[in-house]
């Protein structure tokens, strides 16, 4: 499984932005596909995860509200749609995949994309 992440760019306090995530491979093998993010000098962070039946989606608790999560099956793609951004929200944003779970916690997701970066100015 490969995951290609796009849309990172700049946009101003207040903005929207979305991200786009391709992934390639057998379909069947992943369970959710999600987001991580990590600003300079911090943690890597949750942001949201969808299970690809959609049935199941999560969200950071700095984002509910404002970002909605989503799948798109037959373009294999998970979309990050981001609202009322923040300068806060700087980060470079990572897009993840699973064959078995849902998680808040980074190490459980088998296959990470490259990040793309999101700058939120003030």
């Amino acid at each position: 499984v490969q995951l290609q992440a796009s849309g990172g760019g700049l946009v101003q306090a207040g903005g929207s932005l979305s991200l786009s995530c391709a992934h390639s491979g057998r379909t069947l093998s992943i369970y959710a596909m999600g987001w991580f993010r990590q600003a300079p000098g911090k943690e890597r962070e949750f942001v949201a995860a969808i299970t690809w039946r959609g049935d199941i989606a999560q969200y950071a608790d700095s984002v509910k509200g404002r970002f909605t999560i989503s799948r798109d099956n037959a373009e294999n793609t998970v979309s990050l749609q981001m609202y009322s951004l923040k300068p806060e929200d700087t980060a470079v944003y990572y897009c993840v995949a699973d064959s078995t779970v849902l998680s808040r916690t980074p190490g459980y997701y088998d296959y990470w994309g490259q990040g793309t970066l999101v700058t939120v100015s003030s």
